[in-house]
């Protein structure tokens, strides 16, 4: 449910947006440029919401607030789907309560949280299947949109899928729980020890793991360690870089690269590694085996080496392509990654929280990536020094998530468990 609705809230992601613009740009007319400021105020709007839905997912789980989230961006779209030309407010009103509410509620923060709360033993694989919902969505929700919005308008695309998010926000609620303890059930790897009885801070049947006892942070003990901001400094790093090469990627193999590929071509080129978005799963499974903050560090360095057969090596159409394929595998699995390095740092007793107070950080980043990019390039006159800031930004994340060891518990570790191993190879 979790992985369902989060591809259903990628419908006003600003990939989707962005790919199927055109059609409301020629039926209304409107500004390219303004339709942006919409995809930008929506974004930071999400982010601002993060902190405070990280919070409520922590205290009172997903399953009221996805089914919330469900209704109200169904409700954004069935309102989009009523627009004129004349009332762009509208759109702008619609589409940023809509993105505000799709990216914490539905894609983000709470369905990661739930995730971590039902696993553990599998929460790198399961979370990264988390992580492929929403760019397996958008590019579902691309084709669906664009299907209807040629025989029926866009108008009329974004009504059905608003009906479909309303649809699908009851299983959601008859379904979803916030812990498996709620139904009687422990996170995997655990199971109930014989004549245990019920564990009084849960309600749910008392553990006996194969794993560890797992300690849990509160987020203000997390932000209080170097691991965090390390972590946090290295998503910013790594968005600014990967969002600013993947906005100025298509007008450089169009204008400037060596085989300057046509327009068909070069959003291939561009769309590619947005689909290797599958290969989550496969970065899950090693993070199983090597631990996340390893996994982290090879994708970074993956990344710059991509970076850099772009710059030296791209001089045909099958070389872009080999470059799309590339930095598919090694860029789009950062985000997933730090969530398994938070997970495995703190615990799940507050990881809605800790996660929430990366958002603004995150989303800012996010929505400065483009115009950086862009301001960089018209500054500069040169794709080569662009692309070679943005793989030195990339590098300086590599360099922060090396320093991201796993913390010292913190001293109220000992009080709840007497013998808990404070040193950080316990965490």
């Amino acid at each position: 449910m979790a992985s369902l609705s989060s591809a259903a809230g990628a419908s006003v992601s600003q990939v989707v947006l962005g790919a199927i613009q055109v059609y409301i740009v020629d039926d209304t007319g409107w500004d390219i440029g303004r339709l942006s400021i919409a995809v930008t105020a929506g974004t930071w709007c999400s982010g601002a919401l993060a902190p405070f839905a990280g919070r409520l997912a922590d205290r009172y789980g997903p399953r009221g607030l996805v089914t919330m989230g469900l209704l109200v961006v169904g409700c954004s779209l069935l309102a989009l789907s009523q627009v004129n030309t004349t009332t762009m407010w509208q759109f702008f009103v619609a589409y940023i309560i809509g993105r505000s509410i799709s990216n914490p509620f539905l894609i983000g923060v709470v369905p990661r949280t739930a995730t971590v709360n039902f696993f553990r033993r599998r929460r790198n694989i399961t979370l990264s299947i988390s992580g492929m919902s929403r760019p397996i969505g958008g590019a579902i929700n691309i084709q669906i949109i664009s299907l209807i919005a040629v025989s029926q308008g866009w108008r009329a695309a974004y009504g059905y899928v608003g009906l479909f998010l309303l649809a699908l926000s009851v299983p959601v609620f008859i379904i979803m729980r916030r812990r498996p303890e709620e139904i009687g059930m422990l996170p995997d790897g655990a199971r109930v020890a014989p004549g245990a009885g019920r564990d009084s801070r849960t309600g749910g049947p008392r553990a006996a793991s194969e794993l560890p006892p797992e300690f849990s942070w509160t987020a203000r003990e997390a932000m209080g360690t170097r691991a965090y901001w390390c972590i946090a400094g290295t998503a910013v790093l790594a968005v600014i870089a990967s969002a600013g090469l993947g906005y100025i990627l298509v007008p450089y193999l169009i204008s400037e690269s060596g085989p300057q590929l046509s327009k068909p071509q070069a959003v291939g080129v561009g769309s590619l590694g947005a689909v290797l978005a599958l290969t989550n799963l496969a970065w899950g499974i090693l993070a199983d085996k090597f631990g996340p903050r390893q996994c982290m560090v090879m994708t970074i360095a993956g990344a710059v080496l991509s970076g850099v057969f772009l710059m030296t090596a791209v001089h045909s159409v099958w070389t872009a392509y080999a470059f799309a394929i590339l930095w598919g595998f090694f860029s789009n699995t950062v985000g997933t990654l730090e969530h398994m390095l938070l997970a495995q740092y703190f615990g799940r007793g507050s990881f809605g929280a800790i996660l929430g107070s990366l958002g603004p950080l995150q989303t800012t980043a996010l929505g400065v990536a483009p115009v950086f990019g862009s301001y960089l390039l018209t500054f500069t006159g040169n794709y080569t020094i662009v692309f070679t800031v943005l793989m030195a930004m990339y590098a300086g994340a590599g360099c922060l998530i090396f320093l991201a060891k796993a913390p010292r518990l913190p001293p109220r570790a000992r009080e709840i468990q007497p013998d808990a191993d404070p040193s950080p190879a316990a965490v």
